[in-house]
């Protein structure tokens, strides 16, 4: 397993998701589409694990891989590639929905739960990892749940 990739898996045992077992795709799973081929589920199971600003505050948006963020609607602005970094520790393409280097307030998107099981980046462009949804939104214990799109 890429060190990377074991570094995630042990923070999320630290959030309580001990049952994680990392893919390791042979393509690269920077987008929802190339991931969900890989894996061949629906592209709606991705989970996008995207930074924004707030205030100019960074904050977590994990979105369906079929759905897009309204930024205006929540008042949020893209962050640079250098401030997700810096914020998660991960680069773009690799961003997992938590474990990251700086605790983030979260927003998941309410679509996810159409799914039993999502799957996301496990810290690299070629590694995931599945996890029930309802497991993921208790990891992120004060994370809001709403309508993203």
């Amino acid at each position: 397993m890429h060190p990377t990739a074991q570094r995630l898996v042990d923070r999320l045992a630290a959030h309580g998701l001990t049952e994680i077992e990392v893919r390791t795709l042979s393509d690269s799973a920077r987008t929802a589409q190339l991931a969900a081929q890989a894996l061949g589920v629906e592209v709606g199971q991705i989970v996008k694990s995207l930074v924004f600003l707030r205030d100019g505050e960074p904050v977590m948006v994990l979105c369906a891989g079929d759905r897009t963020v309204d930024a205006k609607r929540l008042g949020l602005e893209r962050a640079d590639a250098d401030r997700v970094r810096a914020v998660t520790g991960f680069a773009i393409g690799g961003i997992p929905p938590l474990g990251h280097d700086t605790e983030l307030p979260t927003t998941i998107d309410e679509s996810l739960r159409r799914f039993d099981t999502v799957w996301a980046a496990a810290g690299t462009h070629h590694d995931v990892f599945g996890v029930q949804t309802e497991a993921l939104i208790a990891a992120l214990p004060k994370s809001e749940v709403i309508a993203v799109s």
